[in-house]
């Protein structure tokens, strides 16, 4: 049977068919993740823009000083979230984690309550620029070097 297209253009065609579907592919995919874009929320966009109150979602920013309070369970932590702009209350229960501390960088995942505090489910705590780790730590910066390599042997 012939079809009257020669071989090299029916390969040209069937290129062309599936770069076609692979482009499709990727804005349908864009275009479905388009509100999860976004890694975290900082408070100014949450106080201009509240989430729904069962929608999960991440809140980072900076731990405001003196605001860390313990409740008396031993457990349960509120604490106030800002970046500059907006100051967003949270509420924890749980373990935090080594890095928490007033002044340092917090990504919270949870959800807003009714009442405009975020209930976080987990804490993620971010270090400084210039953190170190304790076992490198009074070592020159030669030496670092060296036992990084060491490690990566």
């Amino acid at each position: 049977m012939n079809t009257g297209i020669k071989p090299k253009h029916q390969r040209l065609v069937l290129l062309v068919i599936a770069l076609v579907a692979l482009v499709g592919a990727g804005l349908l995919a864009a275009w479905a993740l388009r509100n999860q874009a976004n890694y975290f929320y900082l408070p100014s966009e949450i106080v201009a823009e509240a989430p729904g109150p069962d929608e999960a979602v991440r809140l980072g920013g900076m731990v405001e000083m003196g605001s860390i309070d313990t409740a008396e369970d031993g457990v349960t932590v509120q604490f106030i979230v800002g970046d500059g702009e907006a100051r967003v209350p949270v509420s924890f229960t749980g373990i935090v984690p080594a890095l928490f501390v007033e002044g340092s960088g917090v990504v919270a995942e949870g959800s807003m309550g009714a009442d405009g505090t975020f209930i976080a489910t987990n804490l993620l705590a971010k270090h400084d620029e210039n953190y170190m780790p304790r076992e490198l730590e009074g070592m020159s910066t030669e030496e670092v070097r060296a036992e990084i390599e060491a490690t990566l042997e």
